[in-house]
C-alpha cells in the first residue's frame, strides 16, 4: 500500500506538470515611457513586452494576435481611457517567447507638467485573456 501511494502520488505530480491542455498565463511587463518636448506639444513613447499568448502555426509561420488599449492618468489623478486602441499581428518563422508592444503618441500643450502614467491593457483574442503593465513619465519643458 505504501509503494502504491507513492507511486500514485509521482504519477499526479508530473501529471499535472506534463499537461499539455495547460494554458499558459498572459503576462505584460517591463513597461516603459518617455516624453519628448516638441515645444508646442510632447511626443511620448511606451513600451511593454508580452509573454504567454497564444501562438499558431501555420506552414512553420507562428502568428499571435493582440489587442491593446492605452490609458493616461494624469497628474490630478484622471483616466483618460482608450487613448490608443491597437490590434497587432505578430509573425515570426520561430516560436516566440515575448514580443514588444510599442506605441507612440502626442499630447497637446493643453495638458498640464507632471508625472503622468502610461497604462497597457492588453488582451489576447485568441484565449481571452488580459494583461496590465504600466510606467511614469514627467511632462516638463526643458
Amino acid at each position: 500500500m505504501k509503494y502504491f501511494l507513492s507511486a500514485f502520488f509521482i504519477y499526479v505530480v508530473f501529471s499535472a506538470g506534463c499537461g499539455k491542455d495547460e494554458q499558459t498565463k498572459l503576462e505584460a511587463y517591463n513597461a516603459e515611457a518617455f516624453a519628448y518636448d516638441l515645444g508646442e506639444s510632447w511626443e511620448v513613447n511606451a513600451t511593454t513586452r508580452v509573454k504567454g499568448f497564444l501562438q499558431k502555426e501555420d506552414n512553420g509561420t507562428f502568428k499571435a494576435l493582440l489587442s491593446y488599449e492605452i490609458d493616461l492618468v494624469t497628474p490630478a489623478g484622471d483616466t483618460i481611457k482608450s487613448l490608443i486602441s491597437r490590434t497587432e499581428d505578430k509573425i515570426k518563422n520561430e516560436m516566440m517567447s515575448d514580443v514588444d508592444l510599442e506605441t507612440q503618441f502626442e499630447l497637446d500643450s493643453t495638458h498640464a507638467e507632471g508625472n503622468y502614467k502610461v497604462l497597457f491593457i492588453v488582451k489576447d483574442p485568441n484565449t481571452q485573456q488580459t494583461a496590465t503593465s504600466s510606467a511614469e513619465f514627467i511632462l516638463e519643458e526643458e
